[in-house]
């Protein structure tokens, strides 16, 4: 049984202040990961929706904003599939997100990146079929994004009526209860006494009170008029069904032929599906039924045709936008669309080249079926089979780049930097390297030499993956793709937080589904590389296993991948979380939350293990520092020191409140 509940005796009228919960703190999540590469379908060249640029049909015309790189969030490799297919591409992308998933990722964004379309419209490259025998035009309709997987796209249009009780008024026009389902933009088929029927469009509904009882009717103004006497009145709406023929299908329902209404059938297309595009020249004009005979009307469009893929054409420079700064305030194209995730940590590109020596021009010869059977009959010429081919890495050959000589080496190298100054520029990103293949110590030296950047981490060598199952690749009898190992590394990397803490250096872990190195490495390789922080995968007895963890800094202090991500999450934990004290007064109050919540989350971490003091006060401090000259410019400034479990340097961090309201974050 409850206890009773009273309130607290006082004065009347007089209550006791609630006591103010304290902030807390919570530490950021650092599991995310970015894939960045080539894929046969998935969103690309989508007009930008934002406060400026309208939704619906209107994003289509009047010469949209397009952006050519949109980052997908998916939570497995499922997700991933029916976003941007399956392993039938040329490129590494679905090879690397299935790893990352099979080693225990929970949560990546994709981007897939296609050819710059300048002076294209931005449906160029996207498959589109009209649709037929519905509508006195034929009007056209686009693949969701490039590529020839929408060739096999199929479109059924069908019409539905629906009932609608009307009443006669005065100067024979027809009103509604304001409760009546129909809008502004609705088709009706109107029917007159004598079983003829005529369609008409309503423009407008306009508020008529009743003369004899006290209540409201709604009048339908019709384009064309009313020309007779009505004698019953049927909304017309479409459904339309689209199928990828991959086993993706939609179905949209009470959808309307007008833009003027809400559920107008562009504007449904726009907004909610993910196969369908409509065309830009019907988007803004209505469609006009064949006949009124509508239960005879079917619209199909099954001849969806001239999709590219355009992987010839795609070029190392997609991969980046020269244009984009840090202060521009929107996301750019290729990896700086990125930019506008607060969540990501880890960044790869698995397809920003290719190497030569593993993306040959490969066919499989024609095969002829056997004409054995069961009873001896005259030998009949049969034609050959063709083979179903997967498409092959040689297909992106404008990526294709020899990392075994000097000049690949060097173009490897540009490509990767270029990644690694993103990385450096937002301050957010670490960035995953793979060790070119094919090279000797040496070289692999040589390679590392060029690099010197706690924001990136290098992996050697590529692996082989166990066979998947829908990969044409395999099913052909070929080898398997190799991997790059930093695909692996990202999956580590989320399973170690995600089960032990981010504290854990994530290193000593078995790769799953990796069956061996795509090449023998020599006796002592991955001990001669550790020293050049260079993180290897070698075969032990319980399989291929990840054996080190290091970024490639050539500062002690930074060389340890869990300092870096550690320190990564204490800076997105106080600049995200610590917003409110913007606008709170500048005293006391203030600076004694602010040492209470930095305090609490740094205690945490210190009992997880995170720091290397063997107390608290060895471990980390948090200091106000009370400067008067500070506090009359409206400034906060909140000294963060913590000793990260390696190194076992102090590591400063700043937190300050200038006087504009704005937090920054410095490191000392």
């Amino acid at each position: 049984m409850l206890a009773p509940a009273r309130a607290p005796l006082g004065a009347p009228g007089v209550f006791a202040l609630p006591s103010l919960r304290e902030p807390v703190l919570h530490p950021e999540r650092m599991d995310v990961c970015a894939f960045v590469g080539v894929a046969p379908r998935g969103p690309a060249q989508q007009p930008r929706v934002d406060e400026r640029h309208p939704a619906g049909w209107q994003r289509l015309v009047n010469d949209p904003v397009v952006q050519r790189s949109v980052p997908v969030a998916v939570r497995s490799f499922d997700e991933y599939v029916r976003h941007f297919g399956g392993f039938d591409g040329p490129g590494l992308l679905p090879h690397a997100v299935a790893s990352y998933f099979e080693q225990g990722g929970r949560l990546a964004w994709v981007l897939r990146i296609v050819p710059r379309r300048d002076g294209q419209p931005f449906h160029s490259g996207c498959a589109q079929a009209a649709l037929q025998g519905a509508f006195s035009t034929e009007p056209r309709l686009l693949a969701r994004n490039p590529g020839t997987w929408g060739h096999a796209l199929q479109v059924r249009l069908g019409f539905q009526t629906r009932a609608l009780t009307v009443q006669t008024g005065p100067d024979a026009t027809l009103l509604v209860d304001p409760q009546a389902p129909v809008l502004p933009g609705a088709l009706l088929r109107l029917h007159d006494g004598l079983g003829g029927s005529v369609l008409a469009t309503c423009t407008h509904l306009l508020t008529r009170r009743d003369a004899l009882r006290p209540r409201e009717r709604l009048e339908l103004q019709l384009n064309p008029p009313l020309a007779a006497p009505v004698a019953r009145v049927e909304q017309v709406e479409v459904a339309i069904e689209v199928d990828d023929g991959a086993g993706r299908r939609e179905r949209f329902e009470h959808l309307a032929l007008s833009p003027q209404h809400p559920r107008w059938l562009a504007s449904v297309l726009c907004e909610e599906s993910a196969l369908l595009w409509p065309h830009p020249d019907w988007a803004a004009t209505a469609l006009q039924p064949l006949h009124t005979r509508l239960e005879l009307l079917q619209g199909r469009a099954s001849g969806f045709g001239g999709g590219d893929d355009a992987y010839g054409t795609l070029q190392h420079s997609d991969f980046f936008d020269p244009a984009w700064t840090p202060a521009d305030d929107l996301p750019g194209s290729g990896i700086t669309a990125l930019t506008g995730l607060s969540q990501l940590t880890q960044l790869l590109v698995p397809d920003l080249y290719l190497p030569t020596q593993w993306s040959p021009p490969e066919a499989l010869p024609a095969t002829e079926p056997a004409g054995a059977g069961a009873r001896f009959a005259a030998c009949v010429a049969l034609p050959a089979l063709a083979a179903v081919e997967p498409t092959p890495a040689s297909a992106l050959s404008g990526l294709l780049l020899d990392p075994r000589t000097a000049a690949g080496l060097d173009a490897v190298c540009a490509l990767q930097q270029q990644v690694l100054d993103l990385c450096e520029t937002t301050g957010q990103l670490i960035a995953l390297l793979d060790v070119p293949p094919g090279l000797s110590q040496a070289r692999i030296e040589d390679w590392r030499s060029r690099f010197d950047s706690s924001y990136a981490a290098a992996y050697h060598p590529w692996l082989v993956p166990s066979r998947r199952p829908g990969d044409p690749w395999q099913d052909s009898g070929r080898p398997p793709r190799r991997l790059p190992p930093s695909a692996v590394a990202a999956g580590v990397i989320a399973r170690r937080e995600l089960e032990r803490g981010i504290q854990h250096g994530p290193a000593n872990e078995i790769a799953r589904q990796v069956v061996g190195l795509a090449e023998p490495q020599p006796e002592g390789r991955a001990d001669a590389l550790h020293p050049q922080h260079v993180n290897c995968f070698v075969r032990e007895p319980r399989g291929i296993a990840l054996v080190a963890a290091r970024t490639l800094s050539q500062d002690p202090a930074w060389r340890q991948l869990s300092v870096r991500r550690l320190m990564l999450m204490l800076r997105r934990t106080l600049l995200t979380q610590t917003q409110w004290a913007v606008f709170e007064p500048n005293g006391p109050a203030l600076w004694r939350d602010l040492r209470h919540a930095c305090e609490a989350l740094l205690r945490r971490l210190y009992q997880a293990g995170a720091f290397a003091g063997g107390s608290e006060a060895a471990s980390f401090f948090v200091r106000v520092v009370d400067d008067r000259v500070r506090q009359d410019r409206g400034e906060l400034l909140v000294e963060i020191g913590v000793a990260p479990a390696e190194p076992l340097e102090f590591i400063l961090v700043r937190l300050r409140r200038d006087g504009d309201g704005t937090l920054k974050l410095e490191e000392g």
